[in-house]
């Protein structure tokens, strides 16, 4: 194995540009860490904002993007006894590792799964950010139960689509937004009602709910407000969530704030749900890792349907 590889690498914060296809040295793993030829990383919003600057502390440039990924176990570091090499796996790097978008990176073995045996490695990449947000949100912070009533926002998204079917399997009532060209695809993963946002105010049709995921952020925020009965709650999942758990507790609501950590545990869960084909989570696109900067530019249109997975 050569002691070079490929990797997307940005040295200054900006826009897509800055995001440049490189030869870098192939990682060593660390004690308690796997190396992974990569078949797969997902981009993901979270990846735009850490390259964007806004939030500088959380990296240290020169930086490789990417926290979502799947490959092939290539070498295994000192106390690593869960997998061996040619092991299929998925996971999710910590925001503050260097990342997937290279043909090989190193990955905590405890973030780590067996990916499903009935999903490709380039699939299984699309997985683990998003069901680690929906599981977190509605599991964990919501507690939706049977009965209840949930609004998702950006319900054909990479986050959304996973959450509407989440949502489902908990017994919930789900409305999600959508754009209209989505609302086949979205009920078909068991959304009781779609609301075109693009022509109407989700407050003038959604009947008072449990809990809102919001995943836009902004003005959605401060809004989803209006349609929660007393007491419920809106989980906010973006940077800009719009209002704040102050403005929602003087109103007799609740607001948190969703992050998602890696779980070798939780995502053996999610491994299990996939198996027998109650999740499942859509590629809408793949680039070459070359492309990545379109990649990114992609995304940050904040209209895909689905998720889009860099394969190097």
């Amino acid at each position: 194995m050569s002691a070079h590889m490929h990797a997307v690498v940005q040295f200054r914060f900006g826009g897509p540009e800055v995001l440049t296809y490189t030869e870098t040295d192939v990682p060593e793993p660390a004690a308690g860490e796997v190396l992974l030829r990569v078949a797969g990383a997902a981009v993901n919003p979270g990846d735009a904002v850490l390259r964007s600057g806004r939030v500088p502390e959380l990296i240290t440039l020169p930086w490789t993007p990417g926290n979502d990924v799947s490959g092939v176990v290539e070498r295994i570091g000192a106390g690593v006894t869960r997998f061996v090499p040619g092991d299929r796996v998925y996971g999710m790097l910590p925001v503050t590792q260097r990342g997937a978008y290279a043909e090989f990176t190193a990955v905590p073995a405890d973030a780590l799964a067996l990916a499903p045996r009935n999903l490709d490695l380039v699939h299984a990449g699309a997985v683990p950010l998003v069901s680690f947000t929906a599981w977190q949100a509605l599991a964990v912070l919501a507690r939706v139960q049977p009965g209840d009533r949930v609004l998702i926002h950006a319900a054909a998204g990479g986050v959304g689509h996973v959450a509407v079917q989440l949502a489902k399997e908990l017994g919930a009532h789900v409305i999600g937004t959508a754009r209209a060209a989505n609302h086949d695809r979205v009920r078909g993963l068991g959304a009781d009602e779609v609301v075109d946002y693009t022509t109407t105010d989700f407050r003038t049709v959604v009947a008072p709910v449990d809990a809102v995921l919001d995943l836009v952020g902004g003005s959605y925020g401060a809004r989803s407000l209006d349609v929660l009965r007393p007491g419920g709650l809106l989980i906010g999942a973006s940077i800009d969530p719009g209002t704040d758990e102050r403005q929602a507790a003087a109103r007799g609501l609740r607001y948190a704030w969703v992050t998602a950590e890696p779980s070798g545990e939780l995502l053996e869960r999610v491994t299990e749900r996939i198996e027998a084909g109650r999740l499942r989570v859509t590629v809408q696109d793949t680039y070459p890792l070359a492309r990545a900067a379109e990649a990114h530019r992609t995304i940050e249109t904040k209209r895909t349907s689905g998720k889009i997975v860099l394969v190097p």
